[in-house]
């Protein structure tokens, strides 16, 4: 494209400093990705890649509806123009403005990956389009927002095994050619396959980082939801108990009715309330109610009543008393036992 063999030079110096600002980041020559010399070199890749990102829309070096053959050797270097935004994007350390770098930098790998996928570099699956939707290229079998099943679980994992080694094979691959290339001596052919091999090392790149996008932002998502919530009210809340119904320890109702609860009963009434109670039944009559003397208790008087009843009323019982006197004086103990005589 003559295009970019007019932009080509300056376009390329602000892709190598971009590119070589995102290197050193990744060395990690700095003790903290927060310090101002880390987040200083941040914003100059960013303004850079930017710069070249513009630049190469302006040009229109690439499209969806051509073949990779039709792009030419020199400029397959920009296609990872939208990996390198990416990764920039996710150094970045304001917290504040967490939420929105991750949206961004989510969106340069899609673009990086549907152009890719475009021009037939590597064979993929496109994550989806947001997270917790299912995507153009996600395998089937799963509706929106179900659980992820054994069987595309395993597949995510061996696709992760396979896309670990193909990394490492094309880092090889890539630290070995890499001398030809920068020292100019590379011919065309060498020239793209170096760069393809690096455009397909991004494209493992970007699949890992989404990955990790999403699930950073669901916990961002879900911490959001706990912030919302109404705070639960200090110290442990006591549940409300309902009142304690009395029970028998017996087999059932029937059973208690005949032998009781199963423990000595207290009195119910005293002596004086049983008689008037027997005295309204027509059982006694009120001149047999007896009457108790101050301070005298329920066995005392038992034992008058009987006394009287002795004296008084039964005479014969008091006859049958003296007859066992007398005998007794006229029988000694023993009389009539003639077992054990000699």
């Amino acid at each position: 494209m003559a295009e970019a063999g007019a932009g080509g030079p300056r376009l390329a110096e602000l892709l190598a400093a971009g590119r070589r600002l995102w290197e050193e980041l990744e060395a990690g020559a700095e003790p903290s990705s927060g310090a101002p010399a880390v987040q200083d070199k941040v914003r100059q890749g960013l303004d850079a890649l930017q710069r070249a990102a513009a630049m190469v829309a302006q040009l229109e070096l690439f499209s969806e509806n051509e073949e990779l053959d039709e792009v030419s050797s020199a400029d397959l270097k920009f296609l990872l123009l939208p990996a390198l935004l990416g990764a920039l994007t996710l150094k970045q350390v304001d917290l504040s403005r967490r939420q929105q770098h991750l949206e961004s930098a989510r969106d340069h790998f899609l673009r990086f990956l549907k152009l890719c996928r475009s021009y037939g570099l590597g064979t993929f699956q496109l994550p989806p389009t947001a997270p917790g939707e299912e995507g153009a290229g996600s395998p089937p079998g799963n509706p929106p927002g179900a659980q992820p099943s054994l069987v595309a679980m395993a597949m995510s994992r061996n696709a992760k095994i396979e896309r670990y080694k193909q990394k490492k094979e094309l880092e090889n691959k890539l630290a070995s050619m890499s001398c030809f290339v920068e020292s100019g001596t590379a011919d065309d052919d060498q020239i793209r396959e170096f760069y393809i091999l690096q455009i397909q090392k991004w494209i493992s790149i970007s699949l890992e980082e989404l990955e990790s996008i999403d699930q950073e932002m669901m916990i961002l998502k879900s911490r959001d939801v706990a912030k919302q919530a109404p705070a639960a009210p200090r110290g442990p809340s006591r549940p409300v108990r309902a009142p304690v119904r009395p029970f028998i320890l017996t087999r059932d109702a029937a059973q208690a009715r005949v032998f009781g609860a199963g423990y000595p009963g207290l009195p119910t009434m005293t002596v004086d309330d049983w008689y008037e109670q027997r005295r309204r039944q027509g059982i006694v009559s009120g001149q047999s109610v007896p009457q108790r003397a101050p301070g005298v208790s329920d066995e005392e008087l038992q034992k008058q009543q009987q006394e009287k009843k002795e004296e008084e009323d039964d005479e014969e019982a008091l006859q049958k008393a003296r007859n066992w006197d007398d005998w007794k004086d006229t029988h000694p103990r023993g009389y009539g036992n003639r077992q054990n005589m000699g």
